[in-house]
């Protein structure tokens, strides 16, 4: 194949998503990232397990009051790279290649700086900041050990989980799928070495997790330096562009709001967890929130899978599509958490026993809290679906609305006031408030821009695209 025959193969590639059957895109976007992100949510279940099991439940306890940090982490990933997936999307989509391809150059460099930043800040204070998350006394040390091993493989995970997005967004899911692949299974394969082969306990884990996050930036830098790829990485895209930066955390504050408020209620949940539960308390949410990473992994993929569609039909004007593909990936993600609904009513204390078996206490609060906690599972999966929306055609501001309503405006009241109430049970509680006012809000947000889309459509079908 020629250099130009290749040239047409990687933009008819792209163009796909403006042409092709909604459903039939959907599902080659989505399943790859299905598969990849089921993959890196099992491992961290199985982190946790082999934690429980080599350490007990106060090592699940350490990870658990480790993770706002790490959450913390992803939260700048998140913010660089979706934040300029949605860009590159949308350029593709208007036919500006170029422009796309100096996004990833200046999407690079941020992950470089902020990596940098975010290692020497974390290894300075990590002692206070887990202290800020909820550490006691009996569980810092735990914590102590995994995070500062974590922190030194902040740039793997920048660049290998930030510009991954941007492999699905050029069109190659399936790409996209063998890079979560990668890291994930790897991670599977070393974890018992490092935790049970070489004793490291709690250590080990962290360490498998920085080797295999290694590994996955190395394939995501060949993918883009190598032939393969319908956007190159090219130096003289390096140089910052402000208005480049700006729109690419403009686009992306939305799943930065979220991570980076997420890593604040789970620092307000381990403090109350600890005044009305203690460390056994701490322990049942960090494996209900790895069930949740579970169950939630797919409905993020099918959003993921859903971004490039909404983004490219979005940038052409496309409309009908646009509205065709939320409804689509809707429907898909709120089966996939009706799914994970029926599972966790009906085995609770059965999942809960697969992380430690010699603590009876564990399966006893962990079914009880876990019933009520996702009590309104179904219903997620349709509000995490219409927020990316927003965030896929660059509208910010709802997204970080809808992202907020139910992280900040719902949850943290919730947390605190609860419990003044029903004890433990309020802090249980506070999660399915949260779920069904955030989804209401979202579903009325979707009825109006619906709405514009089709008076929009009317408008191209009535008088033709004005912007030409």
């Amino acid at each position: 194949m020629t250099t130009a025959e290749k040239e047409w193969h990687r933009v008819t590639h792209a163009q796909q998503l403006g042409e092709k059957g909604i459903a039939r895109l959907l599902w080659k976007f989505s399943i790859p990232a299905i598969v990849g992100m089921l993959v890196h949510a099992l491992y961290n279940v199985v982190d946790r397990i082999f934690i429980g099991h080599a350490v007990g439940s106060i090592g699940i306890a350490g990870i658990s009051v480790a993770f706002p940090m790490m959450i913390i982490l992803m939260a700048f990933g998140m913010l660089i790279g979706f934040g300029a997936n949605s860009l590159i999307s949308i350029r593709l989509g208007q036919q500006r290649r170029d422009e796309a391809q100096k996004v990833l150059g200046n999407a690079l460099v941020l992950f470089l700086i902020v990596s940098a930043v975010l290692t020497m800040s974390g290894l300075m204070f990590t002692t206070p900041i887990l202290k800020v998350f909820g550490a006691s006394a009996e569980i810092l040390p735990y914590s102590r050990d995994y995070l500062r091993i974590i922190l030194l493989g902040t740039i793997f995970q920048s660049i290998g989980f930030g510009m991954n997005n941007f492999i699905r967004g050029e069109g190659n899911p399936r790409i996209a799928m063998i890079t979560m692949l990668i890291g994930a299974i790897l991670n599977m394969i070393l974890d018992p070495i490092f935790i049970f082969g070489f004793s490291m306990g709690i250590k080990g884990a962290a360490i498998a997790t920085v080797l295999s996050q290694a590994v996955t930036s190395v394939w995501v830098l060949s993918y883009f330096l190598g032939g393969k790829s319908l956007l190159k990485i090219h130096r003289y895209n390096f140089r910052l562009d402000p208005h480049i930066v700006r729109s690419i955390l403009a686009v992306g504050s939305a799943p930065f709001a979220m991570q980076l408020t997420s890593s604040v209620i789970i620092s307000l949940v381990n403090h109350q967890l600890r005044i009305y539960g203690g460390t056994v308390a701490i322990s049942v949410m960090g494996i209900m929130f790895s069930i949740l990473m579970l169950i939630l992994m797919p409905v993020i993929g099918i959003s993921q899978g859903a971004q490039p569609i909404i983004g490219y039909n979005y940038g052409a004007k496309n409309f009908d599509r646009v509205i065709k593909t939320v409804r689509l990936a809707a429907v898909w993600a709120s089966g996939v958490t009706l799914a994970g609904f029926f599972m966790a009513m009906i085995f609770p204390t059965w999942i809960i026993s697969l992380f430690n078996r010699n603590d009876p206490g564990l399966p006893i609060m962990g079914s009880h809290a876990m019933r009520v906690f996702l009590m309104f599972l179904p219903i997620i999966g349709f509000q995490i679906v219409c927020a990316n929306y927003f965030q896929a055609v660059g509208k910010p501001r709802q997204a970080i609305l809808l992202n907020l309503s139910r992280q900040v405006f719902l949850l943290i009241p919730a947390l605190l006031i609860l419990p003044l109430f029903f004890g433990l049970d309020g802090v249980w509680l506070a999660g399915p408030f949260s779920d069904l006012g955030a989804s209401l809000l979202t579903g009325l947000l979707m009825v109006y821009e619906i709405r514009f889309l089709k008076t929009e459509t009317r408008r191209k079908e009535l008088y033709g695209d004005m912007s030409q």
